[in-house]
C-alpha cells in the first residue's frame, strides 16, 4: 500500500476559526481506493506549502495532493510553494480538473507533476481546489492516473496492458 498524503491549505483553520471540511474527506477517498494516507494543515503562503509538501515526500509519500490556496486571493500561494519541488510538471492532470470545474475552474492557478523523494523515487504532486466538492472531482482525475504514473515513475511499460493492471 502506498503513502499518500492531503494538504489542507487555510488561514483560518490552521488557526482553528473553522473546522477543516475539505482534507479528511480526501484522506477517507484515498483510503478506500487503497492508499495509506493521512492529512496535514498548515496556513496559506508559499512557504508553509513547499516545506509540508517537501516534509511528505522526504517522508515516503508517493501521491501528494493539497487542497486550497489556488486562487486569485492575496494569500493564494500553493502553486508558488508547488512550483520549486516540481522536477516534473504535468499540465494535463490540473487542465482536465480546470475544464470539469465548469466557470470557476478557470480561475484555478493548479499545477501538477513529479517531485523526487528519498533514493531518487518520484511522487506525484497535485493541487486541488479548497472546496469540497472541487476537491473530490479534482481527486478522481488525479486517482485516474495515479497508479499509471507510479508504475512509470518505477520503470513500468506504456503498454494498455500494463495501464490496466496498474489501474485496476
Amino acid at each position: 500500500m502506498e503513502a499518500a498524503r492531503v494538504v489542507t491549505v487555510s488561514d483560518r483553520s490552521a488557526r482553528g476559526e473553522r473546522p477543516d471540511a475539505t482534507g479528511p474527506v480526501l484522506v477517507a477517498r484515498l483510503r478506500e481506493a487503497g492508499w495509506d494516507a493521512a492529512g496535514a494543515l498548515v496556513p496559506d503562503g508559499a512557504d508553509s506549502v513547499r516545506a509540508a509538501i517537501a516534509e511528505a515526500v522526504a517522508s515516503g509519500a508517493r501521491l501528494v495532493v493539497t487542497t486550497g490556496g489556488t486562487g486569485i486571493g492575496p494569500r493564494d500561494e500553493t502553486p508558488e510553494g508547488t512550483a520549486p519541488l516540481l522536477a516534473r510538471t504535468l499540465p494535463g492532470i490540473p487542465e482536465e480538473i480546470r475544464r470539469r470545474g465548469g466557470s470557476h475552474g478557470m480561475l484555478s492557478r493548479a499545477l501538477a507533476g513529479i517531485a523526487t523523494g528519498p533514493g531518487g523515487r518520484g511522487a506525484l504532486v497535485a493541487n486541488l481546489p479548497g472546496s469540497p466538492g472541487g476537491a473530490a472531482d479534482g481527486l478522481d482525475v488525479v486517482l485516474s492516473v495515479a497508479a499509471h504514473v507510479l508504475s512509470q515513475l518505477d520503470g513500468g511499460d506504456h503498454d494498455a496492458a500494463a495501464h490496466r493492471a496498474a489501474t485496476a
